[in-house]
């Protein structure tokens, strides 16, 4: 007797369907708040931003996108040179910390950027397939992509951070990741917006 396998089909197509649009939006992967950070300690006070990543242009969108956050906060950002060394693997940053108390920071958020993601964008499929041995039969699905060839979009993590200046203590720290795109400036802007709500809702703004 022959088993139609069509509804199996369905269910692996709805699966992958599903699994691909979860991964089509940024999102917040982890984050931790001091308990004892007093909630809405930096509205109007000064911030030092700076951004860290492998790339000139990357540095440059990331800070203009947190010190706008920063702004719509109610805080006032201040900054470093742009080829001011920070250590993207250190929660607390001595040569940093001098710099925000050169300018009068009460705390400061560093970013790092760093590649999350690479995406082959053309040529990609999903394959169903079907296979049978006598009378019984299994279903698969794969996803291809071409070799040597194809539009490669990357997906960049945030990861960031916010230190109070005078005890030196963490106050917040954050994760998030955004898809492979070919439009970094919007990246980048989706990665500062979960950012930044995340540490709305944290209360350390």
């Amino acid at each position: 007797m022959l088993v139609s396998m069509r509804p199996a089909r369905r269910a692996l197509l709805a699966t992958a369907a599903v699994a691909i649009a979860g991964c089509a939006t940024t999102q917040l992967d982890a984050e931790w708040r001091d308990p004892q950070a007093s909630p809405g300690a930096l509205r109007g006070a000064r911030v030092l931003v700076a951004c860290d990543a492998f790339e000139a242009v990357i540095v440059q969108i990331c800070r203009d996108q947190m010190a706008g956050a920063v702004s719509a906060q109610g805080a006032t950002p201040v900054f470093v040179p742009t080829n001011f060394p920070i250590s993207p693997t250190r929660a607390i940053d001595p040569q940093l910390l001098l710099a925000a108390r050169d300018v009068g920071a009460k705390a400061m958020l560093v970013v790092t950027v760093a590649v999350a993601s690479s995406n082959v964008s053309q040529g990609m499929s999903i394959g169903i397939g079907g296979f049978g041995f006598g009378s019984s039969g299994g279903g698969g699905i794969g996803i291809s992509a071409p070799v040597g060839g194809g539009n490669v979009t990357q997906g960049y993590a945030a990861n960031g951070r916010l230190t109070d200046v005078a005890s030196e203590r963490l106050l917040w720290t954050a994760k998030a990741t955004s898809p492979a795109s070919g439009d970094i400036n919007a990246q980048m802007s989706e990665l500062s917006k979960t950012l930044f709500a995340a540490a709305t809702k944290a209360g350390v703004f």
